[in-house]
């Protein structure tokens, strides 16, 4: 078993957790409307705004003898501009309202997983935010694709208003790919238990957000 492998067994449990989210699992099976997709748009907008800048503070706090690490973080940073905007467009076309979601603010939940990944980083290990990204292209390879084919027949929405979802399907098992070949490159066992601890962290955070979806939705009934 090599280290990406252990990772991807130590966090089973956690990851089991996110998938067995109801508002997941009422979305592959086509139970959903315009307003939970635009939900899920709107607190997706709000993390991924800052996907860019937290790549960015990785690279800044790798160390000198990790200078490969850098260049594949600078790599990484190219890909991920201006997604944030792909995720405006789909609401849009979803109907939702674009500037309302530029100015408003993020549910708690979405808040502390930004803030928990900022503080990782400047606070314990830079290498742990690749914990975040083991959890966020992890889930989309597994359900991005899927999800927004069945959400685009139960809408019946445009294909514009699934940029987001769709081109993450694929475009993330590249960036898995690049995950698993960096997490098989670092040999400290700190770095390694830092990627760990944060990932089964970062499980349950990003669950939160998902669960809150479903609590806003039923305040709202």
């Amino acid at each position: 078993m090599n280290p990406f492998q252990e990772l991807l067994q130590k966090t089973e449990r956690s990851r089991q957790y996110l998938l067995s989210t109801p508002i997941i699992v009422r979305a592959l099976k086509g139970d959903i409307d315009v307003q939970d997709y635009i939900a899920f748009l709107t607190q997706a907008y709000y993390h991924v705004r800052h996907t860019t800048p937290l790549l960015m503070a990785v690279g800044s706090r790798i160390s000198m003898d990790q200078e490969w690490l850098r260049e594949a973080v600078g790599e990484y940073i190219k890909e991920e501009m201006g997604h944030q905007e792909w995720v405006l467009n789909d609401i849009e076309a979803a109907g939702g309202d674009r500037i309302a979601v530029l100015n408003g603010t993020p549910s708690m939940a979405t808040e502390l997983m930004v803030s928990y990944a900022y503080d990782t980083i400047h606070r314990v290990n830079p290498l742990a935010f690749f914990g975040m990204v083991l959890v966020l292209e992890g889930t989309s390879i597994k359900l991005a694709t899927r999800a927004a084919d069945t959400i685009q027949k139960t809408l019946g929405l445009e294909q514009n208003a699934f940029s987001y979802l769709q081109s993450h399907g694929s475009l993330d098992i590249e960036h898995m790919d690049f995950l698993e070949s960096l997490i098989n490159r670092i040999e400290d066992a700190d770095d390694k238990q830092s990627i760990l601890h944060a990932a089964n962290n970062f499980y349950y955070l990003y669950a939160e957000i998902f669960r809150t979806l479903e609590k806003n939705k039923a305040r709202a009934a």
